[in-house]
């Protein structure tokens, strides 16, 4: 059986009944959807969501500078004050 990465979980069935009330009593925490009783997804908040987009870019900017590192000694200084 597959592990549930979520303190609440609801069925597919359950949840197409009454959306907005399982969400409510989830009150902002993760909920696991079960299929079968394995997960199929995971519904978090909007916010949560945004938050995790904002976490994976600046990791994926991270890798990028790390992998220009070796870059900055061919690199031309400039002064964004000139004209």
């Amino acid at each position: 059986m597959e592990s549930v990465l979520a303190n609440f979980s609801v069925s597919i069935s359950e949840l197409k009944k009454n959306p907005s009330a399982i969400i409510e009593e989830a009150e902002g925490e993760p909920i696991a959807i079960l299929n079968h009783n394995k997960p199929t997804a995971y519904l978090i908040p909007a916010e949560t969501y945004e938050m995790l987009l904002e976490k994976i870019e600046d990791y994926q900017l991270g890798m990028l500078v790390k992998e220009r590192q070796h870059e900055k000694i061919s690199a031309i200084e400039v002064n964004i004050d000139e004209q």
